[in-house]
């Protein structure tokens, strides 16, 4: 699958999906395009799906009649995001043209040490 990840992802995700042919938007000098020329832009440069965290994205673009299909991450928090890989490529494999799909991630917290000398 050919994905575009918005610049609000960590670059590590790739890492994640690497049987993905993956490019980041700022890579193709679409960083200052709103959401509505991101999606055309991508849609006419052959892309199946944006990858985002940008919540607001649904309310804001119509996907009707459109090749293109949003897939929308609860959170761009890298360590919540590599804890859960697995659930992100499962949407991925879920997701159909034209599609828009959410994935809610549960936080993780991550450990706090205690303070020295206690």
């Amino acid at each position: 699958m050919r994905l575009l990840f918005d610049q609000n992802l960590p670059h590590d995700l790739r890492d994640l999906l690497a049987d993905h042919d993956i490019k980041v938007a700022v890579e193709l000098g679409w960083e200052t395009l709103a959401n509505g020329e991101l999606l055309e832009a991508a849609e006419r440069a052959g892309f199946d799906a944006i990858l985002t965290a940008d919540q607001s994205i649904k309310y804001q673009q119509r996907l009707a009649g459109r090749r293109i299909a949003l897939v929308v991450l609860s959170t761009n928090h890298w360590p919540t995001l590599e804890a859960n890989g697995g659930i992100i490529l499962q949407a991925l494999e879920r997701v159909i043209d034209g599609g828009y799909q959410e994935v809610t991630l549960a936080r993780r917290k991550l450990r706090r040490r205690p303070p020295p000398g206690r």
